[in-house]
């Protein structure tokens, strides 16, 4: 009897132990400590099989991770348990999410639901995560369950931080700060709940604020790693609105970034979400280093490519780049985002571009904006970044390269750059039928060229300089009408700016005397020369006139 008792008592201990590694599992989830939480749960399914639940949290680590095969295994091996094992329905639904097939993912809803009692709630929660956690995030589907769980048990802490989630997903600042709040009210060691106060500030660009909510956080607890995530990220915010702050806040950004990997486990996954940050902060170096050590630990994750890619690009490894992200956007199981397919089309360009700008190979051109193009259809909004990527190609004096980019971005009107995209664009193709080596201008790109200065201003009448390159652009179009007006318009816009703007540009005034008076020349040579005496009271030795001034008498 004595024997049964001890077994009895050894039993019990056990599944104490296994609860308790289950907990310590879901509290290491929630500090991103992902290696930590995988190792736990895998010796709670090896000791006990028919832990469900177990299985379930697993697979739903690995979706975290992007390794579906895995999640899969644990899922289907969770269904198969004798112990929670409707929530790896959860899981599966997830993955249906994924694939955009919400009617199967439903249908996993519903076997979960169906049987649940009035205060079963946790199933409610992890479907509500699941709408949130997709590819595509439903939040209005996710609010629509936690509501559920929310009437059931209106002062369940996990309930409200789920709410607090999923409020904010949806935008609704109000709903989710007092689901935060409450959260942390019925719960205070839930200090994910008090960090999201915190992230309502970030959103709200009150950094000051939200670096302190967060400085409450690491007050109850230095080692609660996703806080130093967000102090991170919140830093980079800062620096990024306030441009004159943003090299003492980047650097405080990238430290705090370095605090949150040393108290998580320097995973693949921790390493990829340490490069992602890498590339907002536009620190290339090191996401070079970062993606080799990668490289070590994984060498077959896709993702790595991307970062080797990005990085090899900004880094002046055109090859290198080119050979990475081929590799990476050619398989189509990988998930590709539109800032994939900019740099693929940028390295093409780059690659096909001479170092003084002056040889381009048109068709790494035509397939580098071709793959930009590609970037665009996935995301409108990817037109603000081709302000950028065009002005290093100007810059370069690549004017026809930076000319093909430029008309793309004025393709999309509502660019955060659309004004400056149509004046460098007009610029481009000025620049570019003024090469040395162009025997006849493109009457074609030059008329494009008429247009975007038009935009400018239009949307701004008083940008002088869109006036003079109009003109400019009118005169290699030998349209003379056109072109005496607009220089005339130069005139007047800078006229009215002061005789301090007139003076800083004299030789402007002087080629638009000039070129107007030409215009006159057989209709009203009273008016050429009344233009051509204002040229030479600004320049007494100017040849050009002298000699007009001779040929009409």
């Amino acid at each position: 009897m004595n024997k049964y008792k001890i077994f009895g008592l050894a039993l019990v201990a056990t599944t104490i132990a296994k609860a308790q590694d289950l907990e310590s599992a879901k509290k290491a989830i929630d500090a991103e400590q992902y290696e930590k939480a995988k190792s736990l749960l895998k010796s709670v399914i090896q000791a006990k099989p028919s832990n469900g639940k177990a299985s379930f949290l697993l697979g739903t680590i690995y979706l975290k991770q992007n390794i579906a095969d895995s999640a899969t295994i644990y899922f289907q091996k969770g269904l198969a348990s004798s112990e929670g094992a409707r929530l790896n329905n959860i899981g599966l639904a997830q993955m249906d999410l994924d694939a955009n097939n919400k009617a199967a993912a439903q249908a996993k809803f519903d076997l979960v639901t169906k049987e649940l009692k009035k205060k079963d709630i946790e199933e409610y929660v992890y479907i509500g995560r699941a709408f949130m956690d997709a590819d595509k995030p439903d939040y209005k589907s996710a609010i629509d369950v936690l509501l559920k769980a929310q009437a059931a048990s209106p002062n369940d802490p996990q309930v409200q931080l789920a709410l607090g989630d999923a409020y904010y997903g949806a935008k609704n600042q109000n709903d989710s700060y007092v689901a935060y709040r409450n959260a942390y009210q019925f719960d205070s060691s839930l200090l994910r709940a008090k960090m999201q106060l915190g992230v309502l500030l970030k959103g709200a660009k009150a950094y000051t604020e939200a670096i302190k909510a967060y400085n409450e956080v690491i007050a109850i607890n230095p080692n609660y790693g996703p806080v130093y995530r967000e102090l991170a990220e919140t830093y980079y915010l800062w620096g990024s609105n306030v441009p004159k702050s943003y090299d003492e806040n980047i650097q405080k950004a990238l430290g705090f970034y370095e605090k949150y990997m040393s108290l998580t486990d320097y995973s693949i996954t921790s390493r990829m979400r340490h490069a992602d940050f890498l590339i907002l902060a536009k620190d290339y170096k090191a996401l070079e280093l970062e993606a080799n050590k990668m490289k070590e630990l994984d060498g077959v994750n896709p993702r790595i490519l991307r970062y080797l890619g990005y990085s090899s690009y900004e880094n002046g490894n055109i090859d290198a780049a080119l050979d990475a992200l081929q590799k990476f956007t050619s398989n189509p199981a990988n998930k590709i985002i539109p800032r994939d397919y900019l740099y693929l089309g940028q390295a093409k360009i780059k690659k096909g571009t001479s170092a003084d700008g002056k040889s381009v190979d048109q068709a790494q051109l035509a397939s580098g904006i071709a793959d930009i193009k590609k970037a665009l259809d996935m995301e409108p909004l990817a037109a603000n970044e081709l302000n950028e990527i065009g002005k290093k190609l100007y810059d370069q004096k690549a004017f026809g390269a930076a000319a093909a980019i430029f008309d793309i971005a004025v393709g999309y009107p509502n660019s955060k750059n659309f004004l400056l995209d149509n004046f460098f664009l007009g610029n481009a193709i000025y620049y570019d039928n003024t090469r040395k080596e162009v025997v006849k201008p493109d009457p074609i790109a030059l008329q494009k060229a008429d247009v975007a200065f038009g935009n400018v201003i239009t949307a701004s009448p008083t940008t002088q300089d869109a006036y003079i390159f109009r003109a400019r652009t009118n005169r290699l179009l030998e349209k003379d009408t056109e072109m005496a007006t607009y220089y005339q318009q130069y005139i007047d816009v800078v006229t009215a700016k002061g005789e301090a703007e007139v003076t800083k540009n004299k030789a402007k005034f002087i080629e638009s005397y000039n070129n107007i008076a030409s215009t006159f020349a057989n209709t009203d040579k009273a008016k050429a020369k009344e233009l051509l005496n204002k040229t030479l009271l600004l320049d007494p030795a100017n040849q050009y006139a002298l000699e007009a001034i001779k040929l009409l008498k």
